[in-house]
């Protein structure tokens, strides 16, 4: 056993430097070895730094690409643990990082989906969203809305009228979000108000107000994710007819379909609120009520916004690194706060029609879904389709959105077309910039949290 013992100790040198607190050790190593190699509990270098308020640590394994959008065994990222942790500067420098980081990895994809979307025709195509739930009362309330997507060369509009969408809010507008391809990166992204008649450019790279801002919100906020569990669905041929049963199929649109049924979908709702109090939970509604309405936190009458200050930090574990580093896979020794925790599933029974006559592949629908995500609802899509679907196109689909809310999605209409008009991609010339109606960083936010969630768990 000892020996054992031994062996597993000399393994993760990294870990290990970060265990003991040993930075000078670690910047020895650092350039040798691999930053984001996990450990028995999925856990990377930066996992542990963070968890141990290794501050040093952490700023060293930043500055050398440690990667933040990663998950442990237990599902969950850097930024969860730091959040958990509570120290401010911390969660500020790995929300950076993150920004910088889905920066580089865009800015790498980039040219291959310009290509991509070069090659592909130019088009015009309808989605129309039925969201449902089964609670009757949520039920009558709920919106539906018609995204109408413009494709020519590498550019794309979508116009929607659902900005944004929770259990029992939403938020509706006239919405155009553009993108030109062949633009450089601080002018390829633009949100159009087509009914107060202003645009914003999205930028790349956010005010340190703005970074500031979303520190606020994470600090305030449940760590929460909600995500569809894809591990045990499988799909059956939907049946039709009282006596004789026979295969399902239906025209959708203009397009044939086959319809089949998916069993094993789950969606897994899990959050963590160690970190919070009954005060911080009523804040959090107000400012993200703001949020929704276009504002930000900003600075009021002048005065510097009040900010988030860092937690006390939690007791220091008496963990030692040769107990962490035997510890059987999956049964990490508590390293921060006690976990304030909650996890809830709800199985769905969805179908999706699959046609093979839709002139749309499923990869030139990710190339679309992947310059549009920004908005939630379509993140899900793109979600779903990534999964190993039955044959042909997905026209219509069941998706859970949330756990009391699913959405049917129809693509309703779709035409390859040549005399799509170039002025769709351009800012109206009566419309105006508007720095205050703050849309590209509202959905720069929605972004980065579904980012942040999607590391978390």
């Amino acid at each position: 056993m000892p020996m054992i013992m031994a062996q597993e100790s000399e393994e993760y040198p990294l870990h290990r430097c970060i265990f003991q607190g040993d930075v000078k050790t670690l910047k020895i190593l650092i350039g040798t070895h691999d930053i984001a190699e996990k450990d028995k509990q999925g856990n990377t270098p930066l996992h542990l730094a963070v968890m141990l308020g290794r501050k040093a640590c952490v700023q060293l394994l930043l500055a050398h690409g440690a990667p933040v959008k990663v998950k442990n065994l237990a599902g969950w990222s850097p930024l969860a643990e730091s959040i958990s942790y509570g120290d401010r500067i911390t969660i500020s420098s790995l929300v950076r990082k993150l920004k910088q980081q889905a920066r580089e990895q865009m800015e790498e994809r980039r040219p291959n989906l310009v290509a991509a979307l070069h090659q592909m025709g130019d088009f015009y195509m309808e989605l129309k969203w039925d969201f449902q739930s089964w609670v009757p009362l949520v039920s009558r309330v709920l919106p539906s809305d018609i995204c109408k997507i413009h494709k020519s060369g590498a550019s794309i509009r979508m116009d929607t009228t659902l900005v944004d969408f929770n259990d029992m809010r939403w938020e509706r507008g006239d919405i155009s979000f553009i993108f030109n391809g062949d633009q450089k990166p601080s002018h390829s992204l633009t949100v159009l108000d087509n009914k107060a008649k202003l645009f914003q450019r999205v930028r790349y790279e956010e005010t340190e107000l703005e970074i500031e801002d979303e520190v606020d919100i994470l600090m305030s906020s449940d760590i929460m994710v909600a995500q569809m569990s894809t591990k045990s669905i499988t799909f059956s041929r939907a049946q039709t007819g009282w006596i004789f049963r026979e295969d399902k199929r239906e025209m959708v649109g203009a397009f044939h379909a086959d319809f089949y049924q998916i069993n094993g979908m789950v969606l897994e709702s899990r959050k963590r609120r160690e970190h919070l109090s009954e005060e911080d939970l009523q804040k959090n509604k107000a400012i993200m009520e703001s949020l929704t309405k276009g504002s930000s936190q900003g600075f009021k009458n002048g005065e510097p916004p009040v900010r988030r200050a860092s937690l006390n930090p939690p007791p220091k574990s008496n963990i030692t690194w040769d107990e962490y580093v035997v510890a059987p896979s999956g049964q990490c020794p508590l390293l921060g706060r006690n976990l304030v925790y909650k996890e809830s599933s709800k199985s769905f029974k969805a179908t999706v029609a699959m046609s093979p006559d839709f002139p749309l592949t499923v990869d030139m629908l990710l190339n679309v879904l992947e310059v549009i995500t920004p908005f939630k609802h379509l993140s899900k899509l793109r979600q779903f389709v990534l999964m190993k679907l039955p044959p042909g196109f997905p026209v219509k689909i069941d998706i859970p959105i949330l756990p009391t809310v699913t959405a049917k999605i129809t693509f309703q209409e779709f035409a390859f077309r040549n005399d799509i008009d170039p002025e769709l991609f351009q800012v109206p010339s009566d419309y105006f910039e508007d720095p205050m109606r703050n849309y590209g960083a509202y959905l720069t936010m929605m972004m980065v949290l579904h980012t942040a969630s999607c590391a978390r768990g």
